[in-house]
């Protein structure tokens, strides 16, 4: 599992890791969690778990209007009208969505486009939102 998880994230995410413990929330949804790092697996995708800020601080990342941010927590995809900023990031890549007012960690996402693509677009799908504050995972943690 974490040479999957190295595979996917970015060069220095993921650190020297001893043991995971492993919590089925689901079917379709697991909670990878060590001293070190957690991590969401939501179908076939592993993203960082939000309740670590440090570790999904080191993905790129989107700023959405606070008019995006109940859309967001509840599990919306992010469209292109709510983005007002980029970090650089390629179709495919894990990234963060963040609040603009506070810069707050909103949820975790796959890009549907490439940031430079993204950034012309006037309307349109952005990144599928994966894990966001307030989902069956973020609840699971809280009991465990």
């Amino acid at each position: 599992m974490l040479e999957k998880i190295r595979g996917l994230w970015p060069d220095g995410t993921v650190p020297k890791v001893k043991s995971f413990k492993m919590y089925e929330v689901d079917e379709t949804l697991r909670l990878f969690v060590s001293d070190e790092i957690s991590a969401v697996q939501v179908n076939e995708g592993i993203v960082p778990f939000l309740g670590r800020p440090e570790l999904v601080q080191k993905f790129p990342s989107v700023t959405v209007d606070m008019g995006a941010v109940r859309f967001v927590c509840n599990g919306a995809k992010v469209l292109r009208p709510g983005i007002t900023a980029f970090d650089s990031f390629k179709k495919g890549d894990i990234v963060a969505v963040k609040d603009q007012t506070h810069g707050k960690m909103l949820a975790v996402g796959l890009a549907l486009e490439d940031s430079e693509a993204a950034k012309s677009m006037a309307k349109g799908y952005v990144i599928d939102n994966l894990h966001y504050i307030g989902d069956k995972v973020w609840e699971a943690y809280k009991e465990i």
